[in-house]
């Protein structure tokens, strides 16, 4: 077994629910092929005990945030329960602004933000793969339409954060 790389530099802070443990591993994969280096807690940081969660995790967790370009918020069924990701979230909007959410569609094809509207706010990051590469798009959408969108590059540096328009009467 090869030794752990310990990092200090990360493009993603993934947050995400331990119960979709699986789907992360496979983000992250595709996540890295768009060359990018991406924090997930478990696989990071395998000594934070999740059975003895405490203000050192969050601690841990706070660090590794000041250590990120961006957050991206894994909006699964799972996520609806998670009780530190709305934490992490506000947490790294105030610190830094870069904050998007990457949706898991469900079957019948509607982003329900239902008992979660905060996360309207944010837009939304799209993997595109036209070329057989993945890369990476950051959206301005209120659920699964598109909209004005960036490449995650430019996003990470504009000012303009792509925040969904609610402004009066929409």
């Amino acid at each position: 077994m090869l030794p752990q790389i310990i990092r200090s530099r990360f493009d993603i802070f993934l947050s995400h629910a331990v119960r979709d443990a699986e789907l992360v591993l496979g983000l992250k994969e595709i996540l890295e092929a768009t060359g990018r280096i991406v924090y997930i807690d478990w696989i990071d940081d395998p000594a934070l005990d999740r059975s003895q969660v405490s203000g050192k995790t969050a601690e841990v967790l706070r660090k590794r945030m000041r250590e990120s370009e961006s957050l991206l918020y894994l909006h699964t069924g799972h996520s609806r329960v998670s009780r530190w990701m709305p934490w992490e979230l506000g947490f790294f909007d105030g610190l830094k602004g870069n904050v998007a959410i990457l949706p898991v569609i469900p079957d019948d094809g509607r982003l329900d933000f239902e008992r979660e509207e905060f996360l309207q706010i944010y837009p939304k990051v799209d993997v595109v793969n036209v070329t057989g590469t993945p890369s990476l798009h950051v959206n301005r959408a209120r659920r699964t339409e598109s909209g004005d969108y960036l490449s995650f590059n430019a996003w990470l540096k504009s000012p303009d954060k792509l925040r969904p328009d609610f402004g009066p009467g929409r």
